[in-house]
């Protein structure tokens, strides 16, 4: 019984001292907007005005644009690299990529220095000669902005680079060929880019539709003699293997014989036109 009282005896104590602390410890009732002193009062107001002016008076906080900076030279980057030339060329990709993307601002491409990002990709190259990556954005990244002198730039620096290796470098040159005729609508810049292909990139791994731009081009400038003169050449070469490819460009040269035939046509016509027409006197 005694142990039964002690044991009650202490729960009521500690249940009294825990509700005082919480009672010391507890929030007290919110004073009344009147019971504060009324200097202070106007002193916050007075500092609440005051952070109002000094915001609405600052002028706002404007982003600018950074040009690109040139680029190191070739051997202070290949000693930065530290001995990884490609991952410093990766690194370097990742940086100029972004820089069209800055903090507050977003720049589009027809805004960049090209003579510059130019020569950040040729530096890139240089440290990665088998890097693919640099002539891709070339070509379908920066070569496609809309603004033909920077596109004509960035085709001009693919069609360069890919003398280096024909053999792994054509497949920017022929995209550079497709921009020329469809969109600077310059058949004969897409011919010389086509041209280049057949010419240098000979490898086995060069599908045979890439050495067959050129041809192409050629009819589109209704230059059929020329035209002919490639596809025929190509197709007793022996080169073309697979049936249905050759059935394809036998039908393309066919189609080439006649539109030759009807231009002679027409133009033997026009001169016999000329030819039995009389000056009036």
């Amino acid at each position: 019984m005694k142990n039964h009282a002690l044991n009650r005896h202490i729960k009521q104590e500690v249940i009294s001292s825990i509700a005082h602390r919480w009672r010391k410890f507890a929030p007290q009732r919110e004073r009344p907007l009147n019971a504060v002193p009324r200097p202070l009062l106007v002193f916050l107001v007075a500092v609440f005005v005051l952070q109002i002016a000094v915001s609405t008076g600052r002028p706002a906080l404007t982003a600018t644009a950074r040009d690109f900076p040139p680029p190191p030279s070739l051997n202070l980057l290949r000693l930065a690299s530290l001995g990884e030339p490609v991952a410093l060329a990766k690194a370097l990709m990742l940086y100029i990529q972004a820089f069209d993307d800055q903090p507050g601002v977003s720049i589009p491409f027809r805004h960049l220095d090209y003579p510059r990002l130019e020569t950040w990709l040729r530096r890139i190259l240089r440290l990665d000669p088998r890097g693919q990556y640099p002539l891709l954005a070339a070509s379908q990244l920066y070569g496609e902005v809309i603004d033909k002198t920077r596109q004509r730039q960035m085709l001009q620096f693919v069609y360069h680079q890919f003398f280096i290796d024909p053999n792994r470098r054509w497949p920017w040159l022929a995209h550079a060929a497709i921009l020329a005729k469809y969109r600077l609508h310059d058949l004969p810049l897409a011919r010389r880019y086509a041209h280049a292909i057949r010419r240098y990139a000979t490898g086995p791994s060069v599908p045979h539709w890439a050495q067959q731009m050129e041809i192409f081009i050629l009819a589109d400038m209704n230059e059929i003699d020329s035209a002919k003169v490639l596809l025929g050449g190509l197709l007793a070469s022996g080169k073309i293997t697979n049936p249905e490819e050759r059935h394809f460009l036998t039908g393309r040269l066919r189609a080439l014989e006649r539109k030759h035939s009807s231009l002679v046509k027409s133009s033997k016509k026009t001169r016999k036109k000329q030819d039995t027409v009389t000056p009036h006197s």
